[in-house]
């Protein structure tokens, strides 16, 4: 992404003008067209943008297009009424030409110098977006400054904004529209995400200009690859977070409860921080920051889990009433006894089961047997731990894919709930256990990933993440 004012020449490339009213979000539009919180400034506040700003959107490293972020627009009125006082003068002049003339009158801190930065770029610009507000009334002067923007005869999409749960508002908008002739509109949240709103939006584009057809495409399908692979890549991240918490261990021995304790309180520690890590790069691969992430409905705040995992009525609140367990928080792990060719390695059969194990699987688990015989245990973590690991995550990925690299606000919520659209993979049940009797497979190798076991442990989890399971 390139910034840059108004005067270099973009006329290469086709020139996309954001435009509308001030505060409405044109600036937002951009923010989250480009995946990023750096460009432009955002307030609560009328009249953020004073000056006209560029950003060029690249497939790769071809560049496509050009958007343009505009002032807004905040006297409707006397450019309306300095428009006809100059269309008055010669009457056989274009709507077009009256413009440019308005652009070429207006002189350095005229009251309407900030209008004529909005017209001189959508007189140089080949599309169009109008961006509303759709909890805003319906004004007059919205209407006029639809009216004036139609003169420079440059094709119109109206871009609907903040539209989640303002559904009548948006019809009455579509239904003003429509005396203007404009049918061609699209519902773009500039906060609340969606990766086919941003396609139908270049696609909407191309079927006005079609000059850039091709180049509009280049850019549609490196979008949409460039963000199956972000997608991709979160739910392989995940999926990592749950095989390495499942497959670690922490030993203690069976006789000593200071070594219960101390193996207990290890195991919380590695799997916060094992969550907290996996949080950092998850917003990094969705390109936010510690400083702009606020998500709603999750216990998430300036990049930091606010809930903890083992805090009292996490289980309940997931739906895992275990008795006084749920008023506990998920469990601090439990014991394995190891299970090899289908035998408990329990203490008066011990060196019964290693007797009928042989050769390669000894050589397997041969430590973990001797430590056995010895006395030492391990804890792991429970599987209502690893439940409520995953739905977290699963949560975080979904709000991360719908977030507009526009919002700002902070939604402080105090508790965490799951909702129906989480859950579990089939035979969870059933890759926890497989997963807990193969600590080998809690760092990445070779045989690791080669295991087809594993690869299809890897695969259900990502595809229940992804929502393709």
């Amino acid at each position: 992404m390139k910034v840059t004012n108004e005067s270099q020449n973009v006329h290469a490339l086709l020139n996309v003008a954001v435009v509308g009213h001030t505060n409405t979000g044109k600036t937002s539009l951009i923010r989250t067209m480009l995946r990023s919180t750096q460009f432009g400034e955002i307030e609560d506040a009328a009249g953020t943008t004073r000056h006209v700003e560029r950003a060029t959107i690249y497939a790769g490293n071809e560049a496509i297009l050009n958007l343009h972020d505009t002032p807004g627009i905040e006297d409707a009125h006397a450019l309306q009424k300095q428009l006809k006082t100059i269309s008055a003068r010669n009457s056989s002049q274009s709507t077009a030409e009256v413009l440019e003339e308005f652009v070429a009158s207006i002189s350095i801190d005229d009251p309407l110098e900030q209008e004529a930065k909005v017209i001189r770029q959508v007189l140089r610009s080949d599309v169009l977006l109008y961006i509303i507000d759709v909890r805003e009334p319906v004004l007059e002067k919205y209407l006029i400054e639809i009216e004036i923007l139609s003169k420079a005869m440059k094709p119109i999409i109206p871009v609907f904004n903040f539209i989640a749960e303002h559904t009548e508002e948006l019809a009455t908008w579509r239904k003003k529209l429509a005396a203007f002739n404009i049918h061609a509109s699209l519902e773009f949240d500039t906060v609340a995400f969606s990766f086919e709103a941003e396609k139908r939006l270049y696609q909407k584009i191309q079927s006005l200009v079609e000059l850039h057809y091709d180049k509009l495409q280049k850019l549609i399908n490196h979008r949409a690859k460039v963000w199956d692979q972000l997608c991709l890549s979160a739910a392989k991240r995940i999926a990592d977070l749950i095989v390495s918490v499942a497959c670690h261990r922490e030993s203690k021995h069976s006789q000593s409860d200071n070594t219960v304790n101390t193996a207990a309180q290890k195991l919380k520690d590695f799997v916060r921080k094992a969550e907290q890590r996996c949080l950092q790069d998850l917003l990094a691969i969705f390109n936010f920051s510690e400083k702009d992430i606020a998500l709603q409905k999750i216990p998430v705040s300036n990049g930091q889990w606010q809930i903890d995992l083992f805090a009292p009525g996490v289980l309940k609140a997931y739906g895992l009433d275990v008795g006084s367990a749920a008023l506990k928080g998920a469990a601090a792990g439990a014991g394995i006894d190891l299970m090899v060719g289908g035998l408990s390695l329990g203490a008066a059969s011990a060196f019964g089961a290693i007797a009928g194990t042989g050769w390669s699987t000894f050589k397997r688990y041969g430590k973990e047997i001797k430590a056995k015989i010895q006395g030492t245990q391990w804890l792991c973590a429970d599987e209502n731990t690893l439940q409520i690991l995953f739905l977290r995550q699963q949560q975080l990925l979904s709000k991360l894919m719908h977030r507009g690299h526009a919002a700002y606000h902070i939604d402080q919520i105090n508790t965490v709930t799951a909702s129906a659209t989480e859950k579990l993979p089939s035979d969870w049940s059933s890759m926890i256990s497989t997963l807990q009797q193969n600590p080998a497979w809690q760092k990445p190798s070779a045989a690791r990933n080669q295991n087809p076991l594993y690869q299809a442990i890897e695969t259900k989890l990502i595809n229940t993440l992804l929502g393709n399971g």
